[in-house]
């Protein structure tokens, strides 16, 4: 039996700007974020690059980077 992949929640343009502005905020202030990712576990860390084409976060902890796609950032918070 085909596993059954759940769609992404649909967010509205107000949302995913709020998101977007919350993410260059903390990267030019350079402070610690949690980010709520669709169906992973939440990623904490500094941002270190945004690539607006590949549209993914990158963010570092201890010397870790996690990439996470910004559509599937579902909130942010800044520490």
């Amino acid at each position: 039996m085909a596993k059954v992949k759940r769609k992404r929640p649909t967010r509205d343009e107000f949302e995913l700007e709020e998101i977007g502005n919350t993410l260059v905020e903390a990267y030019d202030e350079k402070t610690e974020v949690i980010l709520n990712v669709w169906e992973k576990e939440d990623v904490q860390g500094h941002i270190v690059k945004m690539d607006s084409r590949t549209r993914l976060i990158h963010i570092e902890k201890d010397s870790n980077i996690t990439k996470v796609p910004f559509m599937d950032i579902m909130k942010v918070s800044v520490l």
